[in-house]
């Protein structure tokens, strides 16, 4: 008769070491966002390599970049330590809840939703520690930083064929920027024809979006010029280098000596909150969704259907 040995699993403290050091990209980082020493965080790492198997960072002076089985183990890990974290979480009730809340966001919308929301959150849950991230420093626009596990819920646009639920907010819409002594003139596609274009980078989605509507209306600019900062957008503005394409929230309030324009056909993009479907009912993300539909009442987000994925279950009272 043969006897099977069980295999060796991992432990959740190594799991959280192995999830932190992938999501800061360096072990001091994630030494410190764990409140450990970093020879600490190394062993539970090494030890989780070992008990595995397999090498799941490649070390150097650029910090730690997940190996291929880094990459396929981190899916499994970030599920494993999120399902323990909601677990104690799902069992909070009241006025009580306590723990982090981490919500991704667009700049446009963290200064012109955000404060109220948060502010009515604090008062109600003061136990509930709260971190903003910026949704912009994820190339799918912050889809990705929810789906990793590295925030709750997301303030953003959000594609129809996402994984993720995703309620209605608002339709934001773009508009062009330039100086004040242009005119007040209505913009036509003509004046866009050979025109410089102050856009963000190639890889913001809202530089894909005004390209697209662009090239559906047969305009040809003459030059884009890709800027990461509005700040150095506008300045290149106000100093006549050319016009700017932003959505509306993203421009106000607009510097002095610049005037908006809306487009000769309307675009917009469709902006809503965003969580994992799975993580809906969350008491601390139910409570952020019942202060955001208070301080933006266009969105019921207890009532209303969401635009993608099924009605979120009900959170334990």
């Amino acid at each position: 008769m043969t006897t099977r040995t069980s295999p060796v699993r991992p432990t959740l403290a190594q799991l959280r070491v192995f999830v932190a050091v992938a999501q800061a990209g360096a072990f001091s980082e994630a030494a410190a966002e764990l409140g450990m020493s970093q020879s600490t965080l190394s062993e539970g790492v090494a030890s989780l390599e070992r008990t595995l198997g397999v090498q799941l960072f490649r070390r150097g002076a650029g910090g730690a970049t997940l190996t291929g089985a880094g990459e396929q183990a981190l899916a499994h890990a970030v599920r494993a330590v999120q399902a323990s974290e909601d677990l104690s979480i799902s069992l909070q009730t009241g006025s009580a809840l306590s723990g982090t809340l981490t919500v991704a966001a667009y700049r446009s919308l963290g200064v012109h939703v955000l404060p109220p929301v948060l502010a009515a959150l604090h008062r109600q849950h003061p136990g509930l520690n709260v971190r903003v991230l910026n949704a912009q420093m994820d190339s799918e626009g912050g889809q990705r930083l929810i789906l990793s596990g590295q925030a709750d819920v997301g303030l953003m646009s959000v594609a129809e064929d996402t994984a993720l639920l995703v309620y209605p907010l608002a339709q934001d819409e773009y508009v062009a920027v330039q100086p004040v002594q242009n005119g007040a003139q209505p913009l036509s596609w003509t004046d866009l024809e050979g025109q410089t274009l102050l856009l963000p980078p190639a890889t913001d989605s809202c530089h894909r979006l005004v390209m697209r509507h662009l090239q559906q209306h047969g305009v040809v600019p003459g030059m884009v010029m890709e800027i990461a900062e509005d700040d150095v957008i506008y300045s290149m503005v106000a100093h006549g280098v050319g016009i700017a394409i932003q959505p509306g929230l993203a421009v106000s309030p607009l510097p002095g000596g610049l005037m908006t324009l809306p487009l000769p056909v309307p675009l917009s993009r469709s902006m809503g909150v965003a969580v994992l479907p799975q993580r809906a009912g969350l008491p601390h993300i139910w409570a952020f969704m019942a202060a955001l539909s208070a301080a933006w009442p266009s969105m019921d987000a207890q009532g209303r259907r969401p635009m993608s994925g099924p009605n979120p279950p009900r959170a334990a009272r």
